[in-house]
């Protein structure tokens, strides 16, 4: 039974289409990745699925009772009250609930007959039952755990919604949607403002729920762990494919070769029946066979190739070599007001390194980037660059550093003042500006179309140290992975802040740690970071387990020797492999059957679309019958191939 039907929505902006009569439907345990590129429709689409806004034909139909939760990408408010107060608030029926009890309670006060007062003493305790069960499921502990999940602190639980900043108001927002546990959930972007910490415990929630979902998000890896389909919104309309994002790009790679194939041998057959027809259509003897081939040629299908929309490609230039070190703070202190942000920070960052800066939202990251790139002084200590280094610095906020009133070219010119327009031109070309474009004024743009012309900008200046703070904000996800190839093949250092995962992990070397005024440096990914954090949190809660049942010995005993830790993480590897390890075969083995079997029907394909074939019956038919036996086995395999993908997902979480 579906959860929500889809039917014949249309939508254009004037003269742009998005959706013409598109169909489809959400089931109640889809988990769908809405994809494409900026502009193709995504929020549009989301907001329609909410009923947020209405499109301009077709409808939306759910399914009896069922509950949707949206978060868009802003939100206009949030409840009055406290943040705990605010988000409980935002489950449905508690006010009604809330009123019924206290109706209850003044009549049993004014009741007078005997028979009155008994009666209403039982709907009283039925609804304090009905309220207990409710509290259960929806009250303060439960809200509380999702806020401090999502990164709130005791002491920001009491604070009032509109002391929040906008990005605190979004994470109370999201709290309220958690708390709810709608039936279907409506995600637009809802990684851009959470930090690494909270982004991991937030994927965790996510995986654990059974509800249907529909997420947009640009982090590659967040969206493969979510999803099990995806809705793609491509040039020939609203297209779905089972599975995560790389079985979307490995299944329409697939079907653009498969399309391809078809249409060259369509084309083929089309040449020769027409080379019949001019050479023997005006003899008498050939009319016959002529006409034939005239009737095969019009009855001929025409294939429709897919198209792709353009993305960025573009390469970082060459870059001049720079000394050992690149940057080194040594007894950083910085602070504002009374809030300190560092104190006595010590680092040093190495040529080739690339860093990621992770850690809790106000812990300093944008702050530590501002002081290298000497746009922020620190308050005590010093930052020194290396021999021959050059800075280039993406902002966060790199809206606010391109002028308005310019327009494209004018912005990204004098950068480049010693090379022709043609070189320009051809650089804003690799970020989608093309012809006329160059000529639209910054302040037009939008946040994606602004977050290229300042990747355009760093390509225009080259240096050989990168300053990067949240660079895939506002990119599409195709652009966004456009943008980590690119920094694979750059010959600098880099230095970021991103609470994409799939871009850390794509790029980092080492991952620097900010938190109480301190940075601690650990080698490797995000995933390897990650994996470290939760074996020092499980090694000191049974550190902590040891001591509170009194066979600890005291301060000691909570803390982890280096050679304890990797016996930990070794053990904790082994239980891993031992659940998931069975598992990861079955699934191999599926998968090294699907692709034997997948190659097999696409040679059968092959054959089955000459037409010659047909004309030997005893030949085709067996081709036909193991094409439909293929057919058959291919959806039972894949079918066991969820199945087991499930049970991975469900083992790993």
């Amino acid at each position: 039974m579906s959860l929500v039907i889809a039917q014949d929505i249309s939508l254009a902006y004037g003269k742009k289409v998005l959706f013409d009569e598109d169909n489809f439907t959400l089931g109640p345990r889809d988990r769908v990745g809405l994809v494409g590129a900026n502009g193709t429709g995504k929020s549009s689409l989301m907001k329609i699925i909410a009923k947020a806004s209405l499109p301009d034909g077709g409808t939306i139909q759910y399914s009896r009772r069922a509950r949707a939760g949206y978060l868009p990408q802003e939100i206009a408010g949030l409840p009055e009250g406290t943040v705990v107060e605010a988000v409980m608030s935002t489950v449905p029926g508690r006010d009604a609930m809330e009123s019924r009890l206290r109706d209850t309670e003044a009549a049993l006060a004014a009741a007078v007959e005997e028979e009155d007062q008994l009666e209403l003493a039982q709907t009283l305790a039925d609804l304090h039952a009905e309220l207990d069960d409710f509290e259960n499921r929806y009250g303060r502990h439960h809200a509380e755990r999702i806020l401090k999940g999502l990164g709130f602190r005791d002491a920001d639980l009491s604070k009032p919604t509109q002391a929040l900043s906008g990005g605190w108001r979004m994470r109370a927002a999201l709290a309220g949607l958690l708390l709810q546990d709608p039936d279907l959930l409506l995600l637009d972007e809802p990684t851009n403002h959470l930090d690494v910490p909270t982004l991991a415990w937030f994927d965790g929630f996510l995986r654990r729920s059974n509800k249907a979902m529909v997420l947009i998000s640009h982090d590659r890896d967040f969206l493969n762990r979510q999803i099990n389909r995806v809705v793609s919104l491509e040039m020939e309309g609203v297209r779905e494919y089972t599975g995560n994002y790389e079985d979307y790009k490995r299944l329409r790679a697939e079907e653009m070769v498969l399309l391809q194939a078809k249409a060259e041998k369509v084309e083929q057959r089309r040449a020769e029946l027409q080379g019949f027809i001019d050479r023997f259509g005006a003899k008498a003897t050939k009319a016959k066979q002529a006409q034939s081939r005239a009737k095969m040629l019009a009855k001929l299908e025409k294939v429709q190739l897919l198209e792709e929309r353009q993305t960025m490609k573009f390469r970082f230039p060459e870059v001049e070599r720079s000394g050992r070190d690149v940057v080194l703070m040594e007894d950083i202190t910085k602070r504002y007001g009374a809030l300190t942000v560092y104190d006595g920070l010590n680092a040093r960052l190495e040529r080739g390194q690339r860093i990621a800066v992770v850690g809790a939202n106000g812990a300093g990251k944008t702050t530590l980037l501002k002081m290298v790139a000497g746009e922020l002084a620190p308050d005590t200590g010093k930052v020194t660059l290396g021999h021959n280094v050059v800075v280039g610095y993406y902002a966060q906020h790199h809206a606010d550093k391109l002028d308005r009133d310019n327009t494209i070219i004018e912005e990204v010119r004098p950068l480049a003042a010693d090379k022709p327009e043609s070189y320009v031109r051809g650089v804003l070309g690799a970020f989608l500006f093309s012809g006329d474009d160059v000529e639209k004024p910054i302040g037009v743009l939008s946040g994606g179309e602004r977050a290229r012309v300042a990747l355009a900008k760093l390509l225009l200046t080259p240096s050989n140290f990168l300053l990067m703070d949240e660079p895939t904000n506002h990119l599409d996800l195709d652009s966004s992975e456009m943008l980590i190839e690119a920094l694979k093949l750059y010959g600098g250092t880099l230095l970021f802040v991103s609470h994409n995962r799939s871009f850390i992990n794509g790029l980092c070397t080492h991952v620097w740690e900010v938190a109480d005024g301190k940075l601690t440096s650990h080698p490797g990914n995000l995933d390897e970071y990650l994996y470290h954090q939760e074996q020092q949190r499980l090694a000191a809660e049974g550190a902590d387990t040891s001591t509170s049942g009194g066979k600890g010995t005291g301060a000691g005993a909570a803390t982890v020797s280096e050679k304890e830790r990797k016996r930990l993480e070794a053990e904790a590897r082994q239980r891993r492999s031992v659940v998931e390890g069975p598992i990861k075969k079955e699934i191999a083995k599926l998968e090294e059957r699907i692709a034997k079997v997948e190659t097999e029907q696409k040679e059968r394909e092959a054959q089955l679309a000459d037409p010659v074939l047909y004309n030997d019956f005893a030949r085709a038919k067996p081709l036909m019958d193991g094409h439909r036996a293929g057919k058959e086995e291919l959806e039972d395999l894949y079918a066991r191939w969820e199945v087991a993908q499930e049970k991975l997902a469900a083992a790993q979480a």
